[in-house]
């Protein structure tokens, strides 16, 4: 396949969370460049919807789960009546990989790492995730080799890639809060579960030491985070915070990020968001593979992150993470000094 190669559409499949999604915006924007006549089709979940109308790069979301409630024959012709060159199967799922088959879409690309590929997809790309020491957005991108020429470019060149430049205007009341005097500064304490957390005791001990004059403080989270946060007497603890938890959509949480100043957080979409808006977006991470920041690091041009330097199984059981929990506030409130004056 050379780089000449006309597509009409190419479907890119990712049916997974909020940072996934994030991260693989960084290969629209490369399609983009190589294919610039050719409308992207994004394919992923109803909740990770926002995220890509914010990208420059999509032309068009497809909800998975109302593709696939319908019958099988409507979604085969649903499909079909894309009239797709090419389909990129990023995050794979079985169900996904046969419907673009019987549909007819022309290429079909996937990892050699799941055995229904190799009935469905007509190249495949040797790709290990788990054992990979790439980082995930340059995964997503490796799925592309022999297909662009550029397909490994330096890491540095992701935050150049996003593309995320459709974001809608926030509402006043949330407008309202920001305080262009001081820094505008979003803690996300909580991760649902989808990454190793710090614990809300020290984002309260990092909120109270941050000098209210310089930094104000936001508490971001779903409002079951927010029950959580008040049962664990976390805004007892904490300096002075506005808690806007449960009080945003994703359109909003995205609006909001752009216009606040930074974020902090574990491993979480938030992070990402962040990151690829270009606010200083700093991570706290564990040190073990695959949850490691080599892995999952915020990727942009004012972004950081924190990790034991240790190697450490006991980060594999479940319940608090002692690597997590033995980053100190005083070191994330020293590296977002840095971050902020750099």
């Amino acid at each position: 396949m050379s780089r000449q190669r006309n597509y009409r559409k190419i479907i890119i499949s990712r049916t997974d969370s909020i940072g996934d999604v994030v991260l693989t915006l960084p290969l629209l924007g490369l399609l983009k460049k190589y294919y610039p006549g050719t409308d992207i089709v994004f394919l992923g979940q109803s909740y990770t919807r926002a995220v890509v109308k914010a990208c420059e790069h999509a032309d068009e979301f497809i909800d998975w789960k109302e593709i696939s409630s319908l019958p099988f024959p409507e979604q085969v012709k649903f499909m079909h009546n894309l009239q797709a060159g090419l389909i990129l199967h990023v995050f794979p799922v079985k169900e996904i990989a046969h419907l673009a088959k019987r549909a007819g879409i022309p290429e079909r690309i996937g990892s050699t790492g799941r055995l229904y590929h190799y009935s469905t997809c007509n190249k495949l790309v040797r790709l290990s995730r788990k054992n990979s020491p790439l980082h995930e957005a340059m995964l997503n991108i490796r799925l592309t080799s022999g297909l662009l020429k550029g397909s490994m470019i330096p890491v540095e060149d992701i935050p150049g890639l996003y593309g995320m430049n459709r974001i809608k205007s926030l509402p006043e009341p949330l407008e309202s809060l920001i305080d262009r005097a001081r820094f505008n500064l979003i803690l996300h304490p909580k991760s649902k579960g989808s990454a190793r957390e710090w614990g809300s005791a020290n984002f309260a001990k990092l909120s109270a030491m941050l000098p209210a004059s310089e930094y104000k403080v936001f508490i971001t989270g779903t409002a079951a985070e927010g029950a959580m946060l008040k049962e664990e007497g976390f805004f007892d603890k904490a300096g002075e915070v506005t808690d806007t938890t449960g009080k945003m959509s994703l359109d909003e949480m995205i609006s909001f990020i752009n216009t606040a100043d930074g974020l902090i957080a574990a491993s979480t979409g938030p992070l990402h968001l962040a990151a690829a808006l270009g606010k200083v977006a700093l991570g706290i991470y564990p040190p073990i593979r695959p949850m490691h920041p080599g892995r999952w690091a915020p990727l942009g041009k004012r972004a950081d992150y924190l990790v034991a330097d240790k190697e450490c199984s006991q980060c594999r059981k479940t319940g608090p993470c002692q690597c997590m929990l033995s980053i100190s506030p005083l070191q994330v409130k020293q590296k977002l000094d840095s971050l902020v004056n750099p």
